[in-house]
């Protein structure tokens, strides 16, 4: 039962960071730092083929297919290298995010509701800043 003057919600609110012992976080820790490993070498091995895509053309090498008007393949290839590294790159500020969320003490707390995250939505996807009926576009704070 809450205090007198707060309601349920602050109560949980109060209580999230500590419903997530150490050890949950420091595993959570771990995760967040391999994962951010893999998508920065994924982001730089992206950019780095859509230069060298880039370096091995000729300028005015660009030709296109008279029947589609499409450039050549290397192009669509190169934008979606791009694509891929943006994307990664996204990914590594979503987990950093997370990272300061834990040294902040405010991980495992909807930044919506501010109510706590589900302990297997954090074990699935550890960058995780909204529970799942806020992610989903079915709540939104009123």
């Amino acid at each position: 039962m809450a205090p007198p003057g707060t309601s349920p919600d602050s109560d949980d609110e109060a209580s999230s960071a500590r419903r997530l012992d150490e050890s949950f976080l420091e595993e959570q820790r771990k995760k967040l730092l391999a994962e951010r490993a893999r998508y920065v070498r994924s982001a730089e091995t992206m950019a780095a083929e859509a230069a060298a895509l880039l370096d091995d053309r000729e300028p005015g090498d660009l030709q296109f297919d008279e029947e589609s008007g499409e450039g050549d393949s290397w192009a669509v290839e190169r934008e979606r290298d791009l694509a891929l590294s943006a994307a990664a790159r996204a990914a590594v500020e979503l987990i950093d995010e997370a990272l300061n969320r834990i040294e902040e003490g405010t991980y495992g707390t909807c930044v919506v509701s501010g109510k706590p995250i589900q302990k297997e939505r954090l074990r699935a996807i550890p960058w995780a800043a909204e529970r799942v009926e806020y992610k989903a576009g079915g709540l939104r704070r009123r």
